[in-house]
């Protein structure tokens, strides 16, 4: 019997009533059935959230940066082997409280479109592409490849979803065909059809007018009709009641009610759906409604085995969480995620400096360690303990928070800058100086109760700014007017405005640490002092000037990210460098039964170990329906040592070729195609900040 003939089988067995509550996200034991009590709502965004002691990965921002589909299935996997171990044990006791459960509400494929979203951070970045790449991969991670599912991940937020943060509960996401399938649909698409996703989520939004949660279009017509979607839909926490309260789509809660269930709404986190029976009596939904919501939630239960007794993973056992190795996988994972911006040769430091200073609100913070939806570690290790455990007992470390991250003061009764004297003093006095600014979760992030708000500025969650605070700012400029050279460590989700400090001198270096996971210090220590290597590449854009970038309240991707970037940026997307180089040579494209694909060979040329991601970009040369610049298409790792070379071949799927034409629909258009192969944009930005242009390759298809 598979598994939903099965659950088709214990719908029929239950009562209206019974299948009813199963739709609830805390669902309540059916005892007679031997189903237990389950609650649905789970994080995994990276690591276990919410739910005790996991191991804390980079936030998903940072593991983009990796560009490394491989080390996301190898996190994904990590993640649901706690999961699955945690939840073994909170069993055992009894326990089926919320953060216990097995459906992970990750990954968030949202497209990070505009960096003042405070939730950009969870997301893989502004590339449809690299999304779809990284989610399938975490996906598989998270699902294993067994006869059940080790924990069922779930893509979020579907759909047209990132940002404003202040307005998601009314704001209707107004998007041409073209940008939705084009831009916004991709990896939602890639992650159900390839990744074979068991869960997604419902946006707070409207798209077109449609609240996502009760959208005709996007659950009935595209989820489940053109990608065939069989699992589980749930809403966002709280959304259904948006229908009447906010969207004013629906005149009360039974109409909300029952205009989700009837659209394919299976879930509902939030407490509306305890009044399934009064629509019921009401002649608002119908038993056949109740019962197809019914069996996706039931298909889902026994998928993940939890009504067997041959369940494989029944034994994971809870020693494995926050092992050794699974920690030391997060600290790799973080190595990799860095992306240096800046270096005039100052970088890396050597381990016998007399003196250090280590100066920043971020430095000696746990705060830009986690991100949101985090977990407990069961260590934190910020910039300055993985510093002092580096350098050891030779090298003098000097300390001063230097400012508040975004008050005038650090002291209460204090004057304003009241640090910046002490960080001076210890410029100064050191050899080097490491700066660490930047952000947290407390001042970008998702729109909470209490909110995420910048003092000065206002803004709930999202950035009204791409600037770094103002006392930062002060701080950053004191220690400039000290002419010392200093190295500055940015710890933000998002992009924000560094040509200040990349056109001023004596900032000799720029290494940008993202929120690196619980010890993410040690992984920022060891690419400053050579015990690693920088490698990754930015999977956003950081704009020259993000005033000129078009209002958040605008979906239109014209002017936006690198593909329909106008100006220059200041760092491209996929730019980061290296402590050594790399050379490409005897590239080709190459068509066969499986399609075409690109080879070429690299070799380091430098004095240091080093990893280099490849990228892979098109240009559709004739159609008039393609990007503006070009398009990521494909990208793989390689890890060479110094005079080491290598051939790697990369697939380009036949997708990479299409457009998506003004009414939405992908076809082949043109002919004539200019790949690019390097390590990369070909932009004349990206060009000139690495010292080397990507080799091109011209295709002509028949």
């Amino acid at each position: 019997m598979t598994f939903q003939e099965r659950a088709e089988q214990l719908a029929a067995e239950m009562t209206l009533e019974e299948r009813a509550l199963m739709l609830c996200f805390d669902s309540p034991p059916v005892k007679r059935l031997g189903i237990p009590a389950y609650h649905w709502w789970n994080e995994g965004l990276h690591g276990v959230a919410r739910a005790g002691t996991a191991t804390m990965f980079p936030q998903a921002i940072a593991m983009a940066a990796m560009f490394d589909a491989d080390e996301m299935e190898k996190i994904g996997d990590i993640i649901s082997t706690e999961a699955r171990a945690k939840f073994n044990a909170s069993r055992a006791e009894g326990d089926y409280d919320i953060y216990k459960g097995l459906t992970l509400w990750s990954p968030n494929i949202n497209i990070f479109r505009d960096c003042r979203w405070g939730r950009g951070q969870e997301t893989y970045g502004e590339d449809p592409y690299l999304t779809g790449r990284l989610g399938v991969r975490f996906i598989r991670g998270i699902q294993g490849h067994g006869k059940y599912l080790k924990a069922a991940a779930c893509a979020k937020h579907f759909a047209v979803h990132s940002g404003p943060e202040e307005l998601r509960h009314e704001f209707n996401a107004v998007v041409s065909p073209k940008d939705l399938w084009e831009t916004y649909l991709y990896a939602f698409e890639e992650c159900v059809k390839e990744g074979g996703v068991e869960g997604v989520m419902g946006a707070y939004n409207r798209v077109n007018g449609e609240p996502c949660c009760g959208s005709k279009t996007l659950i009935q017509e595209i989820l489940r009709g053109k990608w065939g979607f069989g699992g589980y839909y749930t809403s966002d926490c709280w959304a259904i009641k948006d229908f009447h309260e906010n969207h004013k789509v629906t005149k009360n809660a039974l109409e909300s009610v029952a205009l989700a269930l009837k659209t394919g709404c299976d879930i509902n986190c939030g407490s509306l759906y305890h009044k399934i029976m009064e629509a019921y009596q009401a002649g608002l939904v119908t038993e056949e409604d109740i019962t197809r919501c019914a069996v996706h939630a039931l298909r889902t239960r026994l998928r993940l085995g939890l009504l067997a007794d041959d369940c494989e993973y029944d034994q994971i056992p809870y020693y494995k969480v926050a092992c050794r190795e699974h920690r030391a996988e997060a600290i790799r994972a973080a190595e990799k995620s860095l992306v240096l911006l800046k270096n005039d040769g100052v970088l890396p430091l050597p381990k016998t400096l007399n003196s250090l200073a280590v100066i920043g609100p971020n430095a000696d913070s746990k705060w830009p360690l986690i991100a949101n939806y985090h977990g407990t570690a069961p260590r934190y290790v910020t910039v300055l303990d993985g510093i002092e455990d580096l350098v050891g007992s030779t090298t003098r470390v000097y300390y001063s928070e230097g400012s508040h991250t975004v008050r005038d003061s650090v002291e209460k009764l204090a004057l304003p800058d009241d640090r910046i004297s002490e960080a001076v003093t210890i410029a100064k006095l050191a050899d080097m100086t490491v700066v660490c600014v930047g952000l947290d979760e407390r001042y970008e992030g998702e729109q909470q109760d209490i909110g995420n708000r910048f003092d000065e500025a206002g803004s709930v969650a999202d950035k009204a700014t791409a600037r770094l605070p103002d006392s930062q700012i002060r701080l950053l400029q004191a220690l400039i007017e000290t002419g010392r050279d200093l190295v500055v460590v940015n710890m933000t989700g998002s992009a924000v405005d560094l040509q200040w400090l990349d056109s001023t001198e004596n900032v000799r270096a720029i290494l940008q640490g993202w929120y690196p996971g619980a010890e993410g210090g040690r992984a920022i220590a060891s690419v400053l002092f050579e015990d690693a290597n920088p490698s990754g590449k930015l999977p956003i854009t950081f704009y020259r000037d993000a005033a000129g970038i078009p209002a958040i309240t605008d979906y239109s991707m014209k002017n936006r990210t690198y593909r329909y970037l106008e100006s220059e940026p200041l760092y491209p997307f996929g730019y980061g460098l290296s402590y050594t180089q790399f050379r490409y040579f005897d590239a080709a494209a190459e068509y066969t039964e499986a399609g075409w694909s690109v080879s070429v060979t690299i070799e380091n040329t430098g004095r240091f170990c080093g990893e280099e991601v490849v990228q892979v970009y098109l240009k559709d040369l004739e159609s008039r329906y393609a990007v503006r610049n070009h398009a990521l298409c494909a990208f793989g790792r390689v890890c060479l040592a110094p005079g080491e070379k290598k051939q790697l071949t990369l697939p380009i799927r036949e997708k990479a070729f299409e457009i998506v034409d003004e009414q939405g629909q992908r076809r082949l258009d043109s002919h004539c195609f200019r790949i690019f192969v390097g390590g990369s944009q070909p932009d004349p930005r990206s060009c000139s900040l690495m010292g080397t242009a990507p080799l091109e390759l011209t295709i002509t298809r028949e």
